[in-house]
């Protein structure tokens, strides 16, 4: 009855939010991915200009060293934003699997109060 309606409702809102905070990791894993392609095109530049491409010559350029540096951060990062990703798609499946049940639920009481 009706707090089968509100438990459906809560349960599609708890699917919409754990598939907006899906699609948040997704979009920062994409900004972090663009960022780390920009650093590496700018260490490209550096090492061209500086002639220089090994990270441990003495005279590696400074700015270059600092970019790779945070350019191997974002890296770290997206791989962590990976697994909580997966965590997040194993969330929405189970709330879905949760909203589906409480469909179930509300659609049988309809049914039954339908037959009385």
């Amino acid at each position: 009855m009706k707090s089968r309606d509100s438990l459906v409702r809560l349960k599609e809102f708890q699917v919409n939010e754990k598939r907006r905070q899906l699609q948040q990791l997704q979009m920062m894993m994409a900004e972090f991915e663009r960022m780390a392609k920009e650093l590496e095109y700018q260490i490209g530049l550096e090492e061209k200009k500086s002639g220089i491409t090994d990270p441990n010559h003495f005279a590696y350029p400074t700015f270059a060293k600092a970019a790779r540096q945070r350019a191997d951060n974002l890296q770290v990062s997206i791989r962590d934003l990976r697994i909580q990703q997966e965590a997040a798609e194993l969330a929405v499946e189970e709330s879905q699997a949760e909203l589906e049940k409480a469909t179930a639920l509300e659609e049988r009481d309809g049914t039954m109060r339908a037959r009385a």
